[in-house]
């Protein structure tokens, strides 16, 4: 008797896993792109992302017109002789005063521009005495004021390229305020 219900009871799933399957007939599948993707190869190209506008799926990359990353502050001034011109007439930091940390200033002040202009601002940093730049002004002979110091690190001015990918826009406003207080020690 036992050996008879033990073969009923294999005999029962045998026939219970054989009837679930049909090959004629698979089985719902509930999402079936993730089961069955579409295989590209690397680094083809695709038609996946076309679009009527010919940017060739570039458009889900780019931001929309007129945004601006968070935080960002645009500068309106443009990068021509009479922004320049214009720049040295704002003689104001929009940093208030009390967040301004001259020991950070000074800090970003050597990192980035002593390695030109000196640590004094006398225009004798390590490249000019290597007289790898020459020509790098002193402070003390230049007429500038807070706006143009940021304006020329904002853009860039002679052989001094643009440091605007390097320092956000509130550290070039503080370097802009240490060298103006180097400017008075000279």
């Amino acid at each position: 008797m036992k050996s008879l219900l033990k073969i009923a009871f294999v005999l029962g799933i045998v026939v219970s896993f054989s009837s679930c399957k049909d090959n004629l007939k698979p089985n719902y599948q509930y999402m079936p792109n993730m089961y069955e993707s579409v295989a590209y190869e690397t680094y083809s190209q695709s038609d996946a992302f076309n679009s009527p506008t010919g940017l060739k799926g570039k458009e889900g990359q780019l931001p929309p017109n007129g945004s601006i990353k968070r935080g960002f502050v645009p500068y309106e001034i443009p990068n021509t002789t009479e922004g320049y011109n214009f720049s040295k007439t704002i003689t104001k930091s929009p940093l208030d005063s009390t967040a301004v940390d001259m020991k950070k200033s000074e800090e970003l002040f050597v990192i980035y521009c002593a390695i030109c202009h000196g640590t004094a601002g006398d225009g004798q940093g390590k490249l000019v005495k290597q007289q790898k730049f020459l020509g790098v002004p002193n402070y003390k002979d230049r007429q500038i004021s807070v706006g143009s110091i940021f304006h020329v690190q904002t853009y860039g001015l002679n052989s001094m390229g643009s440091y605007a990918n390097q320092l956000t826009q509130q550290e070039r406003w503080m370097i802009a305020g240490y060298v103006l207080e180097l400017k008075s020690k000279l």
